[in-house]
């Protein structure tokens, strides 16, 4: 049995390879794991993946929102799961995101304070973002645009 301290820096080699790139499958995790020395199996690597609230999205797995709020403002971790942004009516932006991605995304959001954001709800794929008016969501709309490149 491992003992915490592997269990500890497994979980955090885990959490660097999420950050550094998208992971489809667990056995692809499983295997850069091994090639970093980590001795893993596949009931372990799931079990970690579970109690670190690291999520399956359509696009491969997604770093908890804890992790993405941590990373201090750094889009790039989540931008690959954003697929569409628009506006809908004068103080509503909807965000379309890979199933699963949603609420990650939201939490980059609400942690970026952004001052033109009054508020973030998501469910499993979809985010609403609420901003006083026009011109609070044509601001939000372009930093939206400028870091998720859609």
């Amino acid at each position: 049995m491992l003992t915490d301290h592997h269990q500890l820096e497994r979980r955090e080699a885990i959490l660097r390879i999420l950050r550094g790139g998208l992971v489809r499958r667990q056995q692809d995790l499983v295997r850069l794991l091994r090639k970093e020395g980590h001795e893993v199996t596949q009931s372990s690597v799931s079990r970690d993946l579970r109690e670190l609230g690291v999520l399956k999205a359509a696009g491969g797995y997604v770093p908890p929102p804890d992790e993405i709020a941590r990373s201090s403002g750094d889009f790039s971790i989540i931008a690959r799961f954003v697929r569409e942004i628009r506006p809908a009516g004068p103080s509503l932006t909807v965000i379309r995101t890979s199933v699963g991605a949603a609420q990650s995304v939201a939490v980059a959001v609400d942690r970026a304070r952004w001052p033109e954001v009054v508020g973030t709800i998501s469910g499993d794929d979809t985010i609403f973002i609420a901003t006083e008016g026009t011109r609070e969501q044509a601001r939000l709309v372009g930093r939206l645009h400028e870091l998720f490149r859609v």
